[in-house]
């Protein structure tokens, strides 16, 4: 008889130590589901931030090139303006230098 008892402690002690096993798993299958829609939830998030990303390199592409485009029409607007000023000056020179052999040839 003390056989089956010993027995039967030792069936109760298993018994309870599979059950707490069995709701470690359970609470381990809870986690990874909570897990698993966390993941989803950050691969969503990330997927919009590439998207968003991407329209941004976009526009600053754009934008870029604009700006480009501004400095380049600026560049030549006032690259006209200094040429035609040079001009100017040098014409300056030349009738300041006309008018002193003019001068010369006079006296």
């Amino acid at each position: 008889m003390k056989n089956y008892e010993e027995k039967e402690k030792k069936l109760d002690i298993v018994i309870n130590k599979l059950s707490t096993m069995s709701n470690k798993v359970v609470k381990m299958n809870n986690d990874i589901n909570l897990l698993n829609i966390e993941k989803n939830q950050l691969l969503s998030e990330k997927a919009d931030s590439e998207k968003k990303f991407k329209v941004l390199t976009e526009q600053h592409n754009q934008l870029k090139s604009e700006l480009e485009k501004a400095n380049k029409d600026l560049t030549n607007t006032f690259g006209e303006k200094n040429n035609f000023n040079q001009k100017i000056d040098e014409l300056n020179q030349e009738t300041e230098i006309l008018i002193e052999e003019i001068d010369k040839w006079q006296m």
